[in-house]
């Protein structure tokens, strides 16, 4: 039976909701009304009317206000090239502006660019002052980089793949990348690590992975020739439904 370690690493990843309306005296008077309008049209959900009036605001304005709703009403659309570039623009016009990054980095997620999407997360959460938008900058950095990371193991780039998973978890605990990293781990014939990895994960206490981890602790501990102990975690992985089919497998052929 072939084994698969294969996790989607799904990121929900927020536009900050800001509705940040101007003021006449902050941008061409013209431009505001355009802008403010193209906000209470987004709000709205009708994002091509939202994308309309900020390009009447783009007209006499290159705020990076205007540009970063804009490529959230891009976004929305699904248009994400158009939305990367606008993002793109926005930190042209001011590169401290925070959520913008955290708007491109979604949108280079979704695009599969996890490198730029984890490069665009970290300027996110070096700086907003927000203690909560920097955790999830810090979630969506790992997750960009275990979505890295499971391309270079589809590749059969093990190595780099654990590289990935290892900077994956020095930002957020993610129990997906750890057992992917045990995964890893064993193939690369460090059971020991593979051990460690499964062992982070059986001491959450929030998590749907203990299956996984046990499973894959039990693989690692036949992989050692340590019979008994694999034993004990493949019965123990049979009590997740998803790792029953697996493990009883790894328990006949133990027989």
């Amino acid at each position: 039976m072939k084994r698969s370690a294969s996790f989607m690493f799904t990121l929900f990843f927020l536009f900050v909701g800001f509705e940040l309306y101007a003021q006449k005296a902050e941008m061409d008077p013209e431009a505001a009304k355009a802008y403010n309008e193209g906000n209470s049209l987004l709000k709205a959900g009708n994002y091509e009317g939202a994308v309309k009036q900020y390009d009447i605001a783009l007209k006499t304005s290159n705020d990076y206000r205007i540009y970063y709703q804009k490529g959230i009403a891009q976004k929305k659309q699904g248009k994400l090239k158009e939305a990367e570039d606008t993002f793109n623009k926005s930190v042209k016009s001011n590169p401290n502006f925070d959520i913008t990054y955290n708007g491109l980095g979604g949108v280079y997620y979704e695009e599969g660019k996890y490198l730029e999407a984890a490069e665009a997360f970290k300027k996110f959460g070096e700086l907003t002052k927000n203690k909560a938008n920097k955790e999830k900058a810090d979630e969506y950095t790992a997750r960009s980089y275990a979505k890295l990371a499971e391309e270079e193991k589809r590749d059969g780039k093990l190595d780099k793949a654990a590289e990935h998973l290892n900077e994956a978890l020095k930002y957020y605990s993610l129990d997906a990348a750890y057992i992917t990293l045990a995964a890893v781990e064993i193939d690369n014939g460090n059971f020991q690590k593979a051990i460690d990895a499964t062992n982070a994960v059986i001491a959450m206490k929030n998590t749907t992975f203990k299956g996984a981890a046990y499973y894959y602790k039990g693989l690692a501990y036949k992989k050692m020739d340590d019979a008994a102990k694999a034993k004990e975690n493949f019965e123990l992985a049979k009590r997740d439904p998803q790792y029953k089919k697996l493990s009883d497998y790894e328990l006949n052929g133990m027989k």
